[in-house]
């Protein structure tokens, strides 16, 4: 399945255009995308402060390496 996204702003104009357009194939699909924003935008993600989110650090939570050297293999 495949589907043909018209942006809300278009819609009034393109929809029946595209509408049309697919009508024979069955595959796709023509829809309005009625999202409101972009969750994933950095504004968006975040209701803290200015002077708060500025401060955050973000860290790497892997575990530390073992300081030295590897032992030698056992010959086997």
């Amino acid at each position: 399945m495949i589907y043909c996204v018209v942006p809300k702003a278009m819609a009034d104009t393109l929809y029946p255009t595209m509408v049309e357009h697919y009508k024979d194939d069955e595959n796709v699909t023509v829809i309005v995308d009625r999202r409101e924003f972009d969750r994933r935008a950095r504004r968006g993600r975040s209701e803290l402060p200015d002077a708060v989110a500025q401060r955050r650090i973000v860290r790497d939570r892997r575990r530390a390496r073992v300081a030295g050297d590897l032992l030698p293999l056992a010959n086997g």
